[in-house]
């Protein structure tokens, strides 16, 4: 398995593997760069099929929290960790705790924070062998709640509001009300975003691989149950990746009906070239590292000046971005994706000198 010539690998600046035979551990971390600051990014437990498969999955998602935390103006770089196994059976303390060793050995050059597949409860058990664990401190959220750590109310949330952002420029509306909405994945990002998009009086179809997720939306939305088959191309408004990445590829592009995709999951686009594919189908395609940036937001906020109206306005500041980047792609004819990696590249390729000499700030309120 070769790093260097992997067609993920885009001059990340460490990529390292850690196996622990007496608690089952195989793990991958990965970070893409520390222009910015220390890379901060989500520790991810899934049964891939092959090594090559988690390889691939941490090298895109550790350089896609480069480009989120730029667009989010976070004085932070970018990192992914991925650990092998399902974590409905092969999760334990033992496992967590060899994982904690492993981010330590990196002496704060990654810090983890939760992902799908862990929890913050994960994170803390993490923590009780490394320091550099993110997301774990109960504080009053943005939202006015009390919170233990938990980014995934902030991503659902800055999810939400640039799904509205798109809506209004692509479809002229400024209300939600009677929107069709397709979600696919109803974790924990998934069903936050169904229920606000339900609080403001959107129809719901959702599909999600844990039939006892779908039946809470439901239950408690109204929501329309469907099957994976169907999700992506219902005759709909908007359709919200949820769940895992590369969903949006030559086939489901081709189905869809939808005018708007806009969802949280990661890595949305298969390959490079379905951000045109999207743009020449007249498909509005909300960057997934840009809308679903409200969890970075949070954390970042947690572990420095933590006041939840600065964080609220942080994570709506996302709908302004994303309004930038439309606006841009109209002008100039170009993707949606295209113009927010550009956006990105200018924040973490030449940084301000005020920019470099306060870049661990993050790291050291830690």
């Amino acid at each position: 398995m070769n790093v260097f010539s992997h067609p993920e690998f885009d001059n990340h600046e460490h990529v390292s593997f850690f196996c622990d035979p007496k608690t089952g551990l195989k793990a991958i971390v990965a970070v893409h760069n520390t222009s910015r600051g220390p890379a901060l990014g989500g520790c991810r437990m899934f049964p891939y099929a092959t090594d090559e498969e988690a390889l691939r999955d941490v090298l895109r998602l550790s350089r896609g929290m480069t480009y989120k935390s730029a667009l989010a103006n976070l004085d932070l770089g970018g990192g992914k960790s991925v650990i092998i196994g399902d974590p409905r059976k092969h999760k334990t303390d033992d496992l967590l705790e060899a994982m904690g060793r492993f981010v330590e050995q990196l002496n704060g050059l990654y810090i983890a924070a939760e992902d799908s597949g862990t929890s913050v409860e994960d994170l803390k058990v993490m923590g009780r062998c490394t320091k550099h664990v993110a997301g774990i401190s109960s504080h009053i959220g943005f939202d006015g709640k009390p919170s233990n750590g938990d980014p995934s109310p902030a991503t659902a949330y800055g999810t939400f509001v640039g799904l509205q952002a798109a809506v209004k420029h692509k479809l002229g509306r400024s209300d939600l009300e009677g929107l069709k909405v397709a979600v696919q994945g109803i974790g924990h990002v998934g069903y936050r975003l169904a229920r606000h998009l339900h609080e403001a009086g959107a129809k719901l179809w959702v599909y999600d691989i844990h039939q006892e997720q779908m039946d809470r939306a439901v239950e408690e939305f109204g929501a329309t149950p469907v099957g994976g088959d169907e999700i992506l191309s219902l005759p709909v408004d908007v359709v919200a990746p949820c769940a895992l990445g590369a969903v949006l590829n030559d086939q489901s592009i081709a189905n869809l009906k939808a005018t708007v995709v806009a969802g949280a999951a990661n890595n949305q686009l298969e390959h490079p070239h379905h951000d045109e594919a999207l743009m020449k189908r007249g498909i509005l395609y909300t960057p997934d590292f840009v809308i679903n940036a409200g969890g970075i937001i949070d954390v970042f906020h947690e572990r420095t000046d933590h006041d939840a109206d600065k964080v609220r306005a942080h994570v709506e500041s996302i709908g302004d971005t994303l309004e930038e980047i439309f606006t841009r792609s109209d002008r100039d004819g170009r993707p949606t994706g295209a113009i927010a990696n550009e956006l990105a590249e200018e924040r973490f390729e030449h940084i301000p000198a005020s920019k470099e000499q306060h870049a661990h700030r993050f790291a050291k309120a830690g």
